[in-house]
C-alpha cells in the first residue's frame, strides 16, 4: 500500500525514481525523499524499538529532534549505526535496517519487558540487582552488557574519506530559514564576510510550508529571490547540509558538512568538519516543536503537527487518512488544513484550551473541521500503528466522552527555541511566560575575550515566532553584528507580510490535567530510553528534585535526540510535582555537538599512515642517505645512529662518540622544542613556570631550567634563551614541545589570563644543529662571518649574526659536555649549513652522530633525560638538581607540592652514578636489591636503574640510578639481579664519570 499523494512534494523530483531497500525488502521512492518521507510513501509505519521496553516506533518529527526513527545505514566500510531516517536522504541502492529488536522488527522477544513495565521504573537497575550478591557477575552483568547500546557497532574498516577545513568570517550565520538568510543579506550589505549555514539541503526553512505572502509574493519564491541576491554577493559563502555543531570561546565555531551521504557515488570526502573563527555569530537555529504528554503518544502514527505538515507539502506524503489533530495553540490548525487540503480526512480538532483557538479556528470550522474545545485525548488505542483516539476533558481525569477511529493523531504542545548554540559558550535563558518557552536571555550573552557578547540570536530562535516580526528581529540581528565589527548598516526594506492574530498558547504538560496513575504510566516523555511522566514524578518524590539528577536517574534527555524533543515537558512535569516555578527548576545543559558527528570527520584526514603524521627535519633525506637507524621520538624520525658497511649498531655508536671526543661531531638538534614567549610579563611567568629565576636573565644570556607540574613532579627540561628584555625562547624536550606550549597556553587563559604574555611554537619554523667537539670552534671560524672566540661568546651566551652567509643564531650550550654550539637557522636554510659544516669540517674528521650517541655522551656527563631520570614521580631533589630551585621566589608552580611531607622525606631515593665491578653493562630496568623481604614475599627494594650504557670513551659499562640515601652511600656496592639469572654488582659514585671538573666545555 502507497500513501504518496497524486499532488505536492515541492522537495521530490517525481521524474527520478530511486531504489533502497529497508530490512532487506527493496522499495521506491523519489529523489529529494528522506529515507523517513519514502518509508511513509511505502506505509512503513514502525521504524524501530524503543530501547528499554521495546516498543514499536514509527516517526515523530521531520528533522534533527527526530528521537524514533534510528536506522543501521549502510553495509561493509559504508556501514554507519544511529543514522536518522529524516535526515538521511535517499538514494539508489540506500540498504537502511531498524535496531534494537530480535529476531526482527515486526516480532521482538525483547517486547516482554513491556508486560513487566510496574517492576521496571525509574533507577530499577540501582534497586533491582543488589541481591543476590553472586549473581550480578554471573547473571546481571552478562544481560545488561548484551542489551546496552543502540545499533551495532562498525566491523569493517570504514571506507570513505574526511576532512577538516578552516575558515574565517566576520559574521557567520547559524540557519538558513527566513531568519536566517535575512541576517545574512543585511550583515552582507555593510560589505562583511559573512558566512550561511543551513542543516536541511534546501534554505528557507518551514517558510514555505507554512504558507503565506511576503511582498504579494509566496513564501518559497520570495526565499528562492532572497537566496539568489546572496549568491550574487562576493562576500558571502552559503553552504547547505551543513550543521552549526557547535559555539566555542572567542568566536570559534565547528560547523559539520555533509558531502556525499546523499550521493555516494561522487568523490571526495564523505564528510567536512569546519573549524570557524567569526567575529560575530548569529543563531537563527529556528523552533522546535513540543510533543504532548498523553496515554499512548508513542504509538507508530502519533506525530508532531509540524512534522505531520511537512510530510506533506515537502514530500508528498500521508501519514494517514484520517488524521485527529490535538494541540494547545494556533499553529496546529494548520496542519489540519493542509491535511484537508491534501484531500484527507480531519475528524476532529482537539484544543485543550477551554477558549480554544482565534482566528484559525474559524477557518477550520469553515473548513467543515469539527473542533472541540477543552478536550484532550484521553488514550490513543493501537499497537503497531494507531486505530482509534478516546476523547475527554481536558480538566478532569480522564473519563472517555467518545471514541474517534483514525490512523494519526498530529500534536503540539508549543514551539521551543533552539536555543543550544547559544547556550553553549555560557549564554542564560529566560522563561518566557506567555509563549511557555525558554528564550536567550539578551542580557546575559555569551561574552568574548573583550567582555562583550558575540553570539546574537535571531527570529524564531530569539523566541519570535511571528514571521514579520521575526524578520525584523533578524535584520536587528545583521545591523547589531556589523556595528559591533565597526562597519555602518545599510538601511534594509524588509518585505510586507500580514499575519492573523493567534490566541495565546495556554501550557499542557499532561492530557488530561487530572489523569490518575494508570494514564501517567502510559504517557511518554522521551520516546527512545522509555521515560514516562511516572518515572519523573517518582524521581521527585524519592529527592531527585534537581533536574540534572532527575535527567540522570530516569535517563531522561540522554538519548541521541539530547533531549530536544522531551526535556522542556519533563522539566514542567518535575516543577508541577515540587510544586515549584519552571525557572526556578532550570534546565540541563547543552552541550556540542547540536547533534551527533560521524567520528570520521572529528578525525579528519587523520587515519592509516597519517593518523599521526611523521615529522621530518630538512636534513632527513641526508640521513636516509647516510646509512641513519632511526628511531621515533614524539612524532619526529630521529637517527638513532649512522651504520656505515660491516658496522653493528652498536659499533657505530662507539665510533660516533669517539669521533666527536677527539675531533667533531654534528648533532641535528631540529626537533628541539622552541617555543617563543613575549610581552611585558614573560619574565614574570616564566619565574611561575620554571623552579629557578629566569626574570633575572640578561638579554644574550642562557640558563638551563626545570618546569615542574603543580604536583611538583619534573616535567620538562631545557635551556632558556633571554633573546631581548621581552622575548624568551625555551627550549624543551623534543617529545614536549606540543605538551608543553599546552601547558602554557592553559596557566595563560585560566589562572594569569591579565598577563601581558604571549606563546608560540616555533619548533618547526627553524633548523638547529649541535657543532660539538674540540674543533668545533675552528669549524665555525672557518665558515665565517661572526665571532665565536671565548672572549666573544662564553659558555652559555647567545649571539646572532651571518654566520657563513647563513642567518644564524648561535647558542654556546653544551648536551656532551665538550666545547659545543648549537647553531639555528630559519628551516629553509637547514639543510644548506648541515651540507656546509660538513664541507668545513672535513679537515677535522667531522661526523654525524645520533640520539643513542648523545644519550651516552650526556650519561658520561651526569646530565639527566627526562623519561629516563624522571617517570611522573621524581622531583628535582631526587636528582641532585636543588641548585636550580631557586630560594628566592616566593612560588612556582610545584613549590608547596614539594614542601609536603612525603616529597621532603629523607627516605626518598636519589641520584647516583653506578659503576660495575667488572666493567660489565647493567640491564635496562634493573632493581636494587637488599636484604629481607617484604609482605607479599619479594626481596626488599632499594633503588632501581635510570640510564645504562657502555661507554667507549672510559671503556666501561656506566649507568645512573636513584637509590636510597644514595649520596651517603658513595663507594658501597649494591646487587641487580638481572633477567639473565645474572647479579650485577656496582658501586656507587659520582654520576659525572667524564670530566667532572668542566674543562673541555669552558675551554
Amino acid at each position: 500500500m502507497s500513501t504518496r499523494l497524486t499532488h505536492g512534494g515541492r522537495r521530490i523530483d517525481r521524474s527520478k525514481p530511486v531504489t533502497f531497500s529497508f530490512n532487506g525488502k527493496s522499495l521506491k521512492g523519489f529523489q529529494g525523499d528522506t529515507l523517513a518521507s519514502a518509508l511513509l510513501a511505502n506505509d512503513q509505519m514502525m521504524m524501530g524499538r524503543s530501547f528499554k521496553y521495546h516498543r514499536p516506533r514509527g516517526v515523530v518529527a521531520s528533522g534533527a529532534e527526530e528521537p524514533n526513527a534510528l536506522m543501521n545505514m549502510g553495509e561493509g566500510g559504508k556501514f554507519e549505526p544511529n543514522q536518522r531516517a529524516t535526515t538521511t536522504e535517499v538514494f539508489d541502492g540506500l540498504a537502511a535496517k531498524s535496531q534494537n529488536h530480535w529476531p526482527n522488527l515486526e516480532f521482538d522477544i525483547g517486547v516482554i519487558n513491556n508486560s513487566f513495565a510496574r517492576f521496571l521504573p525509574a533507577g530499577f537497575y540501582y534497586k533491582t540487582f543488589l541481591f543476590p550478591r553472586f549473581a550480578w557477575k554471573h547473571i546481571y552483568e552478562p544481560f545488561i552488557r548484551q542489551s546496552a547500546g543502540l545499533g551495532q557497532a562498525p566491523k569493517a574498516r570504514d571506507a570513505d574519506t574526511y576532512e577538516h577545513f578552516y575558515f574565517f568570517a566576520d559574521v557567520a550565520v547559524i540557519g538558513g530559514g527566513l531568519a536566517g538568510l535575512q541576517a545574512a543579506k543585511t550583515a552582507a550589505l555593510s560589505g562583511a564576510k559573512v558566512l550561511l549555514m543551513e542543516q536541511d539541503p534546501f534554505w528557507g526553512g518551514r517558510a514555505a510550508v507554512d504558507g503565506g505572502e511576503l511582498d504579494g509574493a509566496p513564501a518559497g519564491e520570495y526565499v528562492a529571490r532572497l537566496v539568489a541576491e546572496l549568491e550574487a554577493m562576493e562576500n558571502v559563502t552559503l553552504r547547505t547540509r551543513m550543521m552549526g555543531a557547535g559555539v566555542y570561546d572567542h568566536g570559534y565555531l565547528l560547523g559539520y558538512e555533509r558531502l556525499r551521504d546523499h550521493a555516494p557515488e561522487l568523490e571526495g570526502p564523505r564528510h567536512r568538519l569546519w573549524k570557524i573563527r567569526a567575529s560575530q555569530i548569529i543563531t537563527a537555529s529556528g523552533a522546535i516543536e513540543r510533543p504532548l504528554s498523553f496515554a499512548g503518544n508513542d504509538i507508530p502514527g502519533v506525530m508532531l503537527a509540524g512534522a505531520l505538515r511537512d510530510y506533506i507539502a515537502d514530500y508528498g506524503v500521508s501519514a494517514g487518512d484520517r488524521v485527529v489533530v490535538v494541540t494547545n495553540n494556533d499553529d496546529a490548525y494548520k496542519t489540519a488544513m493542509a491535511v484537508k487540503a491534501a484531500g484527507l480526512d480531519v475528524p476532529v480538532i482537539l484544543d485543550a484550551r477551554a477558549g480554544g483557538g482565534g482566528a484559525a479556528a474559524d477557518a477550520a470550522r469553515a473548513a467543515g473541521i469539527r473542533v472541540e474545545n477543552g478536550k484532550a485525548i484521553a488514550k490513543v488505542t493501537g499497537g503497531k500503528r494507531v486505530k482509534s483516539v478516546k476523547i475527554c476533558a481536558q480538566a478532569g481525569e480522564g473519563g472517555v466522552l467518545e471514541e474517534i477511529a483514525c490512523d494519526a493523531v498530529a500534536m503540539s504542545g508549543g514551539w521551543s527555541p533552539v536555543v543550544h548554540l547559544w547556550s553553549h559558550c555560557g549564554g542564560k535563558l529566560v522563561w518566557d511566560e506567555e509563549h511557555a518557552m525558554f528564550r536567550p536571555d539578551e542580557t546575559r550573552p555569551p561574552l568574548g575575550a573583550t567582555g562583550e557578547g558575540f553570539v546574537i540570536p535571531a527570529g524564531a530562535a530569539n523566541g519570535v515566532m511571528d514571521m514579520g516580526v521575526g524578520l525584523a528581529d533578524a535584520d536587528h540581528a545583521g545591523r547589531k553584528a556589523v556595528e559591533a565589527l565597526g562597519l555602518t548598516a545599510k538601511a534594509v526594506k524588509l518585505p510586507d507580510f500580514e499575519q492573523a492574530a493567534e490566541a495565546p498558547l495556554e501550557p499542557v504538560w499532561m492530557m488530561p490535567q487530572g489523569a490518575g496513575p494508570k494514564l501517567r504510566m502510559k504517557a511518554w516523555l522521551d520516546y527512545q530510553n522509555d521515560v514516562k511522566v511516572s518515572d519523573v514524578q517518582l524521581a521527585a518524590r524519592e529527592g531527585y528534585e534537581s533536574v540534572e539528577h532527575t535527567k540522570r536517574y530516569t535517563t531522561l534527555g540522554m538519548a541521541t535526540d539530547q533531549g530536544k524533543l522531551s526535556n522542556i515537558n519533563g522539566l514542567a512535569v518535575l516543577s508541577e510535582t515540587l510544586g515549584q516555578a519552571i525557572p526556578e527548576t532550570g534546565t540541563t545543559t547543552f552541550r556540542p555537538p547540536y547533534t551527533p558527528i560521524s567520528i570520521g570527520s572529528i578525525a579528519g584526514e587523520a587515519r592509516g599512515e597519517v593518523f599521526q603524521p611523521l615529522r621530518r627535519t630538512p636534513m632527513h633525506d641526508w640521513h636516509e642517505a647516510n646509512g641513519a637507524y632511526f628511531e621515533p621520538v614524539g612524532q619526529w624520525r630521529r637517527a638513532y645512529t649512522y651504520q656505515r658497511a660491516g658496522e653493528s649498531v652498536h659499533e657505530a655508536v662507539n665510533r660516533e662518540i669517539l669521533a666527536t671526543r677527539e675531533s667533531l661531531g654534528l648533532l641535528d638538534a631540529s626537533t628541539l622544542g622552541k617555543l617563543i614567549v613575549k610581552g611585558p610579563d614573560a619574565g614574570k611567568f616564566l619565574d611561575m613556570l620554571y623552579t629557578n629565576m629566569m626574570s633575572t636573565l640578561k638579554p644574550g644570556k642562557c640558563r638551563y631550567g626545570l618546569m615542574c607540574s603543580e604536583n611538583g613532579f619534573l616535567s620538562d627540561d631545557g635551556v632558556v634563551v633571554r633573546l631581548d628584555e621581552e622575548t624568551f625562547l625555551c627550549h624543551t624536550t623534543t617529545g614536549g614541545a606540543e605538551r608543553i606550549h599546552g601547558h602554557m597556553e592553559e596557566w595563560l587563559q585560566t589562572e594569569w589570563w591579565d598577563w601581558q604574555v604571549y606563546v608560540t611554537n616555533a619548533t618547526e619554523q627553524w633548523a638547529q644543529i649541535g657543532v660539538v667537539g674540540p674543533n668545533s670552534r675552528k669549524v665555525l671560524e672557518t665558515l665565517g662571518g661572526v665571532d665565536v672566540s671565548k672572549e666573544a661568546l662564553g659558555f652559555m651566551e647567545y649571539t646572532s649574526g651571518k654566520l657563513g652567509g647563513f642567518d644564524a643564531r648561535i647558542f654556546r650550550i653544551s648536551f656532551a659536555g665538550e666545547l659545543s654550539y648549537e647553531i639555528a637557522v630559519p628551516a629553509s636554510q637547514g639543510r644548506a649549513l648541515w651540507d656546509a659544516l660538513f664541507e668545513a669540517g672535513a679537515e677535522f674528521n667531522a661526523t654525524a652522530y645520533g640520539t643513542e650517541a648523545m644519550h651516552v655522551m650526556r650519561a658520561e656527563k651526569g646530565f639527566i633525560m627526562i623519561g629516563d631520570e624522571t617517570d611522573g614521580t621524581i622531583i628535582p631533589q631526587d636528582l641532585g638538581l636543588s641548585w636550580a630551585i631557586s630560594k628566592k621566589k616566593e612560588d612556582f608552580l610545584g613549590k608547596r607540592a614539594q614542601e609536603r611531607a612525603f616529597m621532603a622525606d629523607p627516605e626518598r631515593w636519589q641520584l647516583v652514578g653506578l659503576e660495575t665491578v667488572d666493567g660489565s653493562v647493567i640491564p635496562d630496568g634493573a632493581y636494587a636489591v637488599s636484604e629481607g623481604e617484604n609482605a607479599n614475599g619479594q626481596r626488599n627494594v632499594q633503588g632501581r636503574v635510570t640510564s645504562t650504557y657502555f661507554s667507549p670513551t672510559l671503556g666501561k659499562g656506566i649507568a645512573m640510578g636513584l637509590i636510597h640515601k644514595g649520596p651517603e652511600r658513595m663507594g658501597e656496592t649494591v646487587d641487580f639481579p638481572g633477567t639473565d639469572g645474572k647479579t650485577y654488582t656496582a658501586k656507587i659514585v659520582s654520576a659525572v664519570f667524564y670530566d667532572p671538573e668542566g674543562e673541555k666545555q669552558n675551554v
